[in-house]
């Protein structure tokens, strides 16, 4: 009975429990790290190593391995690590001993492998810079701050830019004058659009990137203010400032239009083609160094997109859809497109506004369908497709068309559709343009934060 007991407590006696709690059991895990990197000094430099030097490297091994082997005390363990690290200092080469900047660089080469397999192969981060899918995501959106009201403190803007990725932009007066600005003309009316160049420019000031440039002139002098390529939303902005509304804007074209004809002229686009455009003063003067327009640019809604389900499941009608457009012969860009999927292979679909029908009956799937169909609160219907314009438009979907979705194929709509180059404009998603769907919408801090619908 006492030997079962000892059996028993064999574990638990005091010098097990010392060895275990106490560093020896550091020092043992150490001396079999130790022989893990001498053994792999050994296996990639014995071409290089002379046969005395690996027969000393050899020794020390072996006399590590001797003393673990018959559990010997941290102390003696010690001894031996201390001895083959001798060996190795002399015989590492660029394996042993490495320095703090090897070190640090192989440390962000792994982590740079494991987040670019993560994003090629389970989660990628996508953010959404149009406002296709709108209200569902958000892209670039304006907060205006008209003059001469208050604009947000420095304090703020820094909350704001860390919370909502707000960056401010403005237009300053060069002088003293009356401002004025060119809006383009379309069949002799004048559009509430100003025109615009695309310049170069740069992301958080470092990347190459591209610009949208608008100018304003005060008593002749140009004033310019630069927002994002995919920015949509600046003409908004400055009938907000100068007329409050679109009523507004064409009541003044009216009363400049009666005080004496509007002379056309054309602006360069800086593509060869220019548009057609005519001067208004805006009704407003301002002194020099004062701002014009004043606002923040709201970045798009950042969101994690799942890569991996599509490999398993195919996708279903209803879930935010994403996918590449370097093989849609439509799209002029290689870049990342986010929508709806309303059509698998073999769905036939139509629209009669506000509703989008799916195999002869109202489409379901999801809560944007029904919302669109109802047009609530701030979606805005499903609308027919642009009559064709080739080679740039293919006009689906339009008044009275039925569409088939072909095999291999995908048909995919904006929630936004009366705003959205979707599907009506370049046609179906090829199976392999199929990237993934929205998982988690992880920035801005809005009331958006939380799972993608």
């Amino acid at each position: 009975m006492d030997f079962l007991l000892d059996l028993l407590l064999w574990p638990f006696s005091p010098r097990r429990l010392k060895r275990l709690f106490s560093g020896e059991r550091k020092m043992r895990s150490a001396a079999e790290n130790w022989l893990e990197l001498a053994e792999k000094v050994r296996r990639y430099r014995r071409d290089r190593l002379s046969a005395a030097e690996l027969e000393d490297l050899a020794a020390r091994q072996a006399e590590l391995r001797r003393r673990l082997r018959e559990g010997s005390d941290a102390g003696a363990l010690k001894l031996a690590i201390e001895s083959l690290e001798e060996v190795l200092h002399r015989t590492g080469g660029a394996i042993y001993p490495k320095s703090s900047v090897a070190e640090n660089v192989d440390f962000f080469l792994v982590a740079a492998i494991v987040i670019l397999g993560v994003r090629a192969y389970f989660v990628q981060p996508f953010k959404i810079p149009t406002n296709s899918m709108w209200p569902t995501y958000y892209g670039m959106t304006p907060e205006n701050f008209p003059p001469p009201g208050p604009a947000p403190s420095w304090p703020a803007r820094v909350g704001r830019l860390l919370a909502f990725g707000a960056m401010p932009k403005e237009a300053v007066a060069p002088r003293s004058g009356e401002i004025s600005a060119q809006f383009v003309v379309s069949d002799d009316t004048v559009l509430p659009s100003m025109p615009y160049t695309v310049k170069p420019g740069h992301k958080w000031l470092v990347i190459p990137t591209q610009v949208l440039e608008y100018t304003f002139y005060v008593d002749g002098q140009p004033a310019t203010v630069r927002v994002p390529l995919d920015f949509e939303d600046f003409d908004q902005v400055v009938i907000q400032t100068f007329f409050g509304d679109k009523e507004g804007f064409d009541r003044h074209v009216q009363a400049v239009l009666r005080a004496g004809a509007l002379r056309r002229e054309y602006f360069p686009r800086g593509d060869g083609m220019a548009y057609a455009v005519v001067t208004l003063p805006l009704g407003r003067t301002v002194r020099a160094g004062e701002p014009i327009v004043r606002f923040d640019v709201m970045t798009g809604d950042q969101l994690f997109v799942d890569r991996f389900s599509y490999h398993f499941v195919p996708p279903k009608v209803g879930q935010g859809f994403v996918f590449r457009t370097d093989v849609i012969p439509h799209i002029h860009r290689n870049d990342y497109y986010i929508k709806r999927l309303v059509g698998v292979p073999g769905d036939v679909l139509q629209v009669h506004p506000p509703v989008l029908y799916r195999n002869g009956a109202p489409i379901t799937g999801a809560a944007a369908f029904d919302l669109n169909a109802r047009r609530a609160g701030l979606y805005r219907g499903y609308f027919y497709g642009p009559e064709p314009s080739p080679p740039d438009t293919l006009g689906l979907l339009r008044a009275g068309q039925t569409l088939k979705v072909p095999p291999g194929h995908y048909f995919a709509m904006g929630d936004n559709s009366l705003l959205s180059s979707d599907g009506r404009y370049w046609g179906f998603v090829p199976d392999e343009a199929v990237i993934g769907r929205p998982l988690f919408i992880y920035y801005p801090f809005t009331r958006r934060w939380g799972p993608a619908h």
